[in-house]
């Protein structure tokens, strides 16, 4: 039984009043509610607010926990692909306990909802998604964590990588992975037949890493959309980064957003400071599901990233532009419940009857929440306290 009764707290900053939790759900919000038999928590008027998404990150390759990694890799996106495979097998990482790790942290900080990436390559087969389906295991009950078999080697140039993505989706993943069919393989049909076969053989949808700007991404997506027609997969795809949304021919880009907002592809972005990114207000005006993501936390492929969506929410609106207190709010927003809608789960707003996945943080406003990102006083998932003063209550390895 999950109930719990929240004495005077503010959601998403409004007046203060009272949220009972019945079963894992909000049953009541008003003020002076009470409640025989539950535990009252005082809330002490903080902002309440909707448990976070993570709806693009990679369990399995944070370097949490470990010394300093100093990081001489080569610019090239293939330097950074061998390097990690290379540092993952010199420290022997165990995925099981790197991923527990940055799963506790993403907790700590209200993020109740995770799409995780997981390498399989022909190297390590499917160990690390054997360690990370382990994580999502314990951590059932207090975490939601989708998985996607993630190819992060490529899938052609690497002979036996299709036969490990087949074996990946029925041992477990949720979604299979794919990047940069041209760049990568340079084969995209190739590439993409396979993705396609092997997603419509095992029923699952597909979310696909495309970091090739300008024109050669616009063709990979091109090819995308012909394949998510040819399979009956509309509604079913996620492309993450899209920097090729960001190329600065807004014809151009305006009719590949139109056609994602057609075949119901999600866009999900991590909003980074150094790419061309897809500028958030242009998808909403088009009606394209938006999802937010932390990408790697201290990983070998970068230093950056301390696994906290409500820092993230304030880098997406820095990147976007967004200066109201309205749009940062819309930023937030995507960093939490529209997030969850976007990658196909339940939305989890602060409304009577949805799921008690939500945190308490401090601030006069939602908009000062987002700009100071302080340590959250109290994080409630699936209905019960999971963490508290930026802590998570469960151990970490």
């Amino acid at each position: 039984m999950n109930d719990l009764l929240l004495k005077s707290v503010r959601p998403w900053g409004d007046e203060s009043v009272d949220l009972l939790i019945r079963d894992g759900r909000i049953a009541a919000m008003a003020p002076h509610l009470t409640a025989e038999g539950v535990e009252v928590i005082d809330g002490k008027g903080h902002i309440a607010l909707p448990g976070l998404v993570d709806a693009h990150t990679h369990l399995d390759k944070s370097l949490l926990g470990w010394p300093w990694y100093r990081n001489e890799v080569g610019a090239q996106l293939l330097d950074k692909i061998d390097n990690e495979r290379q540092v993952r097998q010199a420290l022997g990482l165990d995925a099981q306990v790197q991923s527990m790790r940055h799963a506790l942290r993403s907790l700590a900080f209200g993020t109740t909802l995770i799409r995780s990436h997981v390498d399989i390559d022909t190297e390590q087969g499917l160990k690390a998604l054997e360690g990370v389906i382990e994580t999502r295991r314990r951590l059932c009950e207090v975490l939601d964590i989708e998985l996607v078999a993630f190819p992060q080697s490529g899938v052609m140039r690497r002979p036996g990588t299709i036969e490990l993505l087949d074996r990946a989706l029925a041992l477990g993943a949720d979604l299979l992975g794919g990047l940069d069919p041209c760049a990568i393989d340079r084969d995209p049909k190739g590439q993409l037949d396979v993705l396609f076969e092997l997603a419509e053989k095992h029923g699952k949808g597909i979310d696909l890493h495309l970091h090739e700007t300008g024109e050669l991404g616009a063709f990979s997506m091109a090819l995308i959309f012909e394949r998510i027609r040819a399979h009956g997969m509309q509604g079913q795809v996620s492309i993450s980064h899209a920097f090729c949304l960001g190329a600065p021919d807004w014809q151009r880009t305006q009719a590949l957003i139109d056609e994602c907002a057609e075949l119901g592809v999600t866009i999900l972005t991590t909003a980074p400071a150094s790419r061309e990114v897809p500028a958030i207000q242009r998808l909403i005006a088009a009606g394209v599901p938006i999802g937010v993501g932390n990408d790697g936390v201290r990983d070998t492929w970068g230093p950056y990233g301390n696994a906290d969506m409500l820092e993230r929410a304030k880098l997406l609106g820095l990147r976007n532009n967004l200066r109201r207190d309205d749009e940062i709010e819309l930023a937030l927003g995507l960093c939490s419940y529209r997030g969850a809608r976007a990658i196909g789960h339940e939305s989890r707003r602060l409304k009577v009857g949805e799921r008690a996945d939500l945190f308490l943080a401090t601030g006069e406003t939602v908009a000062e929440t987002v700009v100071t990102h302080a340590p959250r006083a109290l994080v409630i998932s699936h209905g019960r306290v999971v963490a508290r003063n930026g802590e998570a209550l469960l151990p970490t390895p």
